[in-house]
């Protein structure tokens, strides 16, 4: 079961109590399932029973508990969809254990949307039909945002336009968004594109991040927190572990690596349960990945991507050293699976550096 499967699957418990009377309350057009918090358990947690608790007139955990009988009976398809336990925690947060096909499922879903004209992952259509202008101030960094804020609310299925006050210099501009890979539609406040204006004003660089190059700048410049002064220093250019786009990087090279090394040894990717210690920090963070993009783009915060981006990284790496077989061990449905598990988390990796217009390279 996909985190948007079981997100429909929440969803039907709760149209399931209002239909038979138990809830007396306005169905959501959506359920959020994320990781639990401290103190959760299980792969995902929902807080849909605080939510409701108010309409409903009942306290969060009376709702909690209606809902969790729900869950545990059935499902859409008159099954329990994958569901192994669900436990009530807190004021009444919903807890889900999914059975053992559940990182299969997730791990199939994110290798489909490799294949040619598949939707990548992550990407949904949560705001089509929406309409955005980003209006950036003529500051390096603010146009850097504009560029990475379009991209991650298209891929979310905005339509967005952008422009950016008067420039100083254009022909200076044209060099330093070029270098920068950055486009804008438009100069100046005369724009008759109707939608939103959202304005985009973040905490100007200190300083000129061109010499870093094209994605040590931009990553510089989106990773920190829009009211945070960002650091243009050669830290960002250094290989090693303290650097934090080095990490994603590396860790997305790696997995590429790996597939070309069993390719040498007769044997591919195969989706399967991965019985590495560790494994799960990596399949709650990759499950996590719509959500995060979700996030980004109704805040309007490129750095909530670029941080995730280091929590799939960092908990890529116990991963990879179990992957190939060692010695004169065969490969094996065991090695097959993490594979294909390290492939889904370098997709997720490169996909979302793409979104922040940073190239992820195969070789590092």
């Amino acid at each position: 079961m996909t985190p948007v499967e079981l997100s429909r699957t929440v969803l039907h418990a709760v149209r399931r109590a209002v239909d038979e009377g138990e809830l007396r309350v306005a169905v959501p057009e959506r359920v959020a399932v994320a990781p639990p918090g401290p103190g959760g358990c299980g792969e995902y947690a929902t807080n849909i029973a605080l939510q409701l608790a108010g309409p409903a007139g009942h306290t969060p955990r009376h709702v909690a508990e209606v809902l969790r009988a729900r869950l545990l009976q059935d499902g859409p398809d008159g099954q329990n969809g994958g569901i192994s336990d669900v436990v009530v925690t807190g004021p009444g947060f919903i807890n889900i254990s999914l059975r053992g096909a559940a990182p299969v499922a997730l791990v199939e879903e994110i290798l489909r949307t490799r294949s040619a004209g598949g939707t990548p992952y992550g990407h949904r259509d949560g705001m089509s039909g929406e309409r955005v202008l980003l209006h950036g101030a003529a500051e390096v960094r603010a146009l850097v945002q504009v560029d990475a804020l379009a991209r991650i609310l298209r891929s979310q299925g905005a339509a967005v336009r952008t422009r950016c006050d008067a420039s100083p210099s254009a022909s200076e501009w044209d060099a330093v968004l070029g270098d920068l890979g950055v486009v804008v539609d438009g100069v100046g406040d005369d724009d008759p594109y109707d939608a939103p204006r959202v304005d985009v004003r973040p905490v100007p660089a200190p300083g000129d991040p061109l010499p870093l190059g094209r994605d040590a700048a931009r990553w510089a410049l989106l990773r920190p927190a829009s009211h945070d002064r960002p650091r243009i220093t050669g830290e960002h250019l250094v290989q090693r572990e303290g650097n934090p786009l080095f990490r994603v990087r590396y860790a997305h090279a790696r997995t590429r690596a790996l597939l070309r090394n069993a390719a040498d040894l007769g044997f591919a990717p195969e989706p399967g349960p991965v019985d590495v210690s560790g494994a799960r920090p990596l399949l709650a963070a990759l499950a996590d990945h719509p959500r995060v993009l979700a996030a980004a783009a109704r805040h309007r915060a490129p750095d909530r991507l670029a941080r995730h981006l280091v929590t799939v990284a960092d908990a890529t790496q116990p991963l990879l050293p179990a992957v190939l077989p060692l010695g004169e061990e065969k490969p094996s449905a065991a090695h097959r699976a993490r594979l294909a598990l390290a492939e889904a988390a370098g997709t997720v990796l490169a996909g979302g550096l793409s979104l922040l217009g940073i190239d992820a390279p195969d070789h590092l």
